[in-house]
């Protein structure tokens, strides 16, 4: 599914409905007890970001969205019933957290049952300009699927007599990129068969990211500061000069200066042939992903003239397989370094990325926001982003993946403020596709130009190599 913000995701005119929680499911939260299994650290770290960034008087969107088509006449009707059951479906989109304990410090979680959820239809009017569109669905968007309001999800849909598109946000404490790519399908197969007045064949009930928080926490809290895990993060952070790693080039920030506006950057890097070849090189050393890392590691030598590359790669904590149709926030990260001076060549670089990930990749099943808690690290977050990343993702087996292009599917990230440059780099069937939001200056938008442009360079150029040396 391509990665893109709500700009680009091609949306057209029509008339809109919108669905929230209702009033009365909302009263029902109020007056649930406390939930005992807490927040993930990962979700607690985000809800405390948004809370010190909005003190210091900024307010910074950080929602994440789905975008789909569903064929026409669309039966809002039975639309509502497709998108409430999938709603309680996953029990995190029916839980928040309240602040609590004698300092109000504290968070706690609440959860409704099923029986208690349900939506509220709005009819938000006729759109007959496209950009108007985009703006009310970005201000509400920001406004209902904020980390410090509950109900912090919305849904939208602009119909129209070929069909209806359907517009889904959500804080990030609930989703990541792998949850809303599994949406279409999920709200599709649902839709259907509400149409037939039938079951959906091919969904099981799917596990609780609830439960899934609890079973981490109880692990990150089992650790201690003389853990191999923390000692290996203090080292790297050591190294780091004492912070997270951000992107190594220049992004034309002043240090100290406010917190800057961020671009969008989406283009496809790779057709589906070169795409294939790339990996065919790569798969010897570990697959697409070594190759991303090592093509970038050179890249920001060229550019920055760093000799080491230091970063922290993003990987899913999905480790067993009952969590794969659990809507969550299933992420974690791996610090790596790697050599890249001068005389590193692509194969050697490779190889490099290769044992380090090898070597550091079960760390990320420890959650960050522990171990840093662990050392004490003065890691006030002034930012929604720790630090930068380059992510990759071969999104092919996502049941559905084969109908996104026909059902014009996009993951939707809202660009907003941040420092961090963070760059997503897609396997779709029509080839690689890159997604990147970077501080709004001129020196960066001119470096990551010349990123994007080297990578894609590399990429095409491996792939093109292959496909010789195989004819």
């Amino acid at each position: 599914m391509r990665i893109t913000d709500i700009q680009r995701c091609e949306v057209r005119p029509g008339r809109l409905v919108e669905w929230t929680l209702s009033p009365a499911t909302v009263a029902a939260a109020t007056a649930l007890p406390e939930d005992s299994r807490p927040p993930a650290y990962i979700q607690e770290s985000h809800i405390r970001t948004a809370k010190c960034v909005r003190e210091d008087g900024l307010f910074v969107p950080t929602w994440l969205g789905t975008a789909f088509d569903l064929p026409g006449p669309v039966d809002l009707e039975v639309l509502q019933g497709a998108l409430r059951a999938w709603t309680v479906r996953h029990e995190t989109l029916r839980s928040g957290f309240r602040w609590a304990g004698p300092a109000g410090n504290e968070l706690r979680r609440f959860t409704l049952d099923a029986a208690d959820v349900s939506l509220h239809q709005e009819e938000a009017g006729d759109f007959p300009d496209a950009d108007e569109l985009v703006r009310h669905l970005q201000d509400r968007f920001d406004t209902v699927a904020d980390a410090l309001r509950w109900p912090n999800l919305i849904y939208a849909a602009v119909v129209r007599d070929d069909g209806v598109s359907v517009y889904m946000a959500f804080d990030h404490s609930n989703v990541d990129a792998y949850s809303l790519s599994r949406i279409a399908a999920e709200v599709h197969e649902l839709y259907t068969a509400g149409l037939a007045g039938t079951e959906p064949d091919s969904l099981a009930p799917a596990a609780s990211y609830v439960d899934f928080c609890e079973i981490e926490r109880a692990d990150a809290d089992a650790i201690d500061d003389r853990h191999a895990i923390v000692d290996r993060w203090r080292d790297f952070i050591r190294r780091c000069e004492g912070r997270l790693p951000s992107f190594p080039v220049d992004l034309g920030l002043e240090p100290g200066g406010p917190l800057p506006r961020q671009r969008m950057l989406c283009e496809p890097l790779a057709d589906a042939a070169e795409a294939a070849a790339f990996e065919a090189y790569c798969r010897p050393y570990g697959g697409s992903l070594v190759g991303l890392l090592a093509a970038t590691g050179l890249i920001v030598h060229e550019v920055g003239g760093h000799s080491m590359y230091r970063t922290v790669v993003p990987f899913h904590t999905r480790v067993k397989s009952r969590w794969n149709d659990s809507v969550g926030w299933y992420v974690g990260g791996a610090p790596i370094e790697i050599p890249v001076g001068p005389a590193a060549g692509f194969p050697d670089t490779l190889r490099a990325v290769r044992a380090e990930l090898q070597a550091n990749r079960s760390l990320a099943r420890m959650p960050l926001a522990r171990v840093l808690r662990l050392l004490g690290a003065d890691f006030r977050p002034t930012s929604p982003d720790l630090y930068s990343i380059v992510s990759y993702v071969d999104a092919r087996a996502v049941p559905g993946a084969e109908r996104w292009a026909e059902q014009r599917a996009h993951s939707l990230l809202r660009v907003s403020y941040g420092d961090q440059v963070c760059v997503w780099v897609n396997r779709l069937h029509e080839g690689l596709w890159l997604a990147s939001r970077y501080p709004d200056t001129d020196v960066a938008a001119k470096n990551l130009r010349v990123y994007v442009e080297r990578l894609r360079d590399r990429i095409v150029s491996v792939a093109h190599d292959s496909l010789s040396a195989v004819s």
